[in-house]
């Protein structure tokens, strides 16, 4: 890894395993109608806090910046870097179209906990940081690494917004959820109830 992150545009650059990540939502949500339930009674942007609102710019600001990086930012490829970027790559993809999937198939007035979401209460986030993880291992990008890190960091204090939310939205029903699964994979829940 080196201190000045590489700018070089090229066909085997990033972009390659990034452009997924942005592809598998879109291609399960072309159901308007059904999406449109699904968000019924989210509140609107004037309604989140002001701590809430700067944790949501983030993430907001993150992935056009890395979507851009990752044009010019080289694979290390057949280098250690590569090969140990590239599964961690592929598993983040695969569990990002599965949680996709479920999103658009599940029903709408339940909260979602089959499939991906039945080991961790917010898999679409969690994949996306295992997708900049494993490009900034694959490229040997420290400031994918650095991304990665803001994501997840950002989506904790986030998604806490967003629990509150579906507590409103489904009641006992997701209490439930969230009392039998972890907020991420491989952190356990703690014993508060």
């Amino acid at each position: 890894m080196s201190l000045l992150p590489a700018f070089e545009l090229g066909l085997w650059n990033a972009w390659i395993i990034e452009i997924f990540s942005f592809v598998a939502p879109l291609a399960f949500m072309a159901d308007k109608e059904r999406m449109q339930k699904r968000t019924e009674g989210e509140p609107t942007w004037s309604e989140f806090s002001r701590t809430s609102k700067v944790v949501f710019i983030v993430p907001t600001v993150i992935m056009p910046f890395t979507l851009i990086y990752s044009i010019f930012l080289p694979l290390k490829v057949g280098t250690a870097w590569f090969y140990a970027g590239i599964p961690i790559c592929f598993l983040a993809l695969l569990m990002h179209f599965m949680t996709a999937h479920s999103y658009s198939a599940g029903p709408v007035d339940e909260p979602m906990t089959r499939g991906v979401r039945s080991i961790s209460r917010h898999p679409c986030y969690f994949s996306i940081f295992l997708v900049y993880t494993g490009i900034g291992i694959a490229c040997a990008s420290w400031v994918f690494l650095l991304c990665a890190l803001a994501w997840i960091v950002s989506w904790h204090f986030g998604v806490v917004e967003e629990e509150r939310v579906l507590l409103q939205k489904y009641g006992d029903a997701y209490r439930e959820y969230m009392d039998r699964t972890p907020r991420w994979i491989g952190i356990p829940r703690s014993g508060a109830k």
